[in-house]
């Protein structure tokens, strides 16, 4: 059972630890279904995408302050079960960060996650995973372009730019002319 958007808001309203928290985090899920929605590929399950989307960054409410925030994913997925989602939706949490992060990232890059692979494997965590690429909750929040992207992710290894290229490839680049003006964050 695929929850609705308005039962997924719920759950964010109920998970948030303040309106702000609410706020940002529910734009930028919003927004991220707004960037897939324009790159989605007719044979992908469009409802599992939607609720992918709205709640692969539901863990950002259980973070602690001194948290690191690579850990939204895996907090994420912990909501999720607790939530009563199945597997197929709480993975969209735990396996949309950066451009997939293997167990050799996380013992190589010291990453406080449990030593496992967080990578997309069906086309709809991969569309989640990419669609999120292109839009950050930063202070104030910004659409980002791929060229952005592709510097800030190289930092973590050489192999991420080229993940993300593939990610391209797989489902092309989206239009932000027309979120920019819907929800006026900057471009960088």
């Amino acid at each position: 059972m695929i929850p609705t958007e308005t039962q997924i808001r719920a759950m964010h309203r109920e998970a948030a630890p303040s309106r702000e928290a609410f706020a940002s985090v529910w734009t930028h899920c919003r927004i991220v279904w707004s960037i897939a929605s324009q790159l989605m590929p007719p044979d992908l399950d469009g409802d599992l995408v939607r609720a992918g989307c709205l709640l692969h960054d539901i863990g950002v409410y259980r973070l602690a302050a001194d948290d690191p925030y690579v850990r939204h994913g895996v907090l994420g997925e912990e909501l999720a079960r607790d939530l009563g989602l199945p597997e197929v939706l709480s993975r969209f949490c735990s396996h949309h960060t950066g451009v997939g992060i293997t167990a050799a990232d996380v013992t190589a890059q010291g990453l406080p996650l449990p030593v496992a692979d967080y990578l997309a494997e069906s086309a709809e965590e991969r569309l989640v995973m990419y669609a999120d690429k292109f839009h950050s909750k930063s202070t104030p929040p910004s659409f980002v372009t791929s060229d952005t992207f592709v510097v800030a992710v190289s930092r973590f290894g050489a192999d991420k730019p080229a993940r993300f290229d593939a990610l391209t490839r797989e489902f092309g680049q989206p239009n932000l002319t027309p979120l920019v003006s819907e929800f006026g964050h900057s471009v960088r």
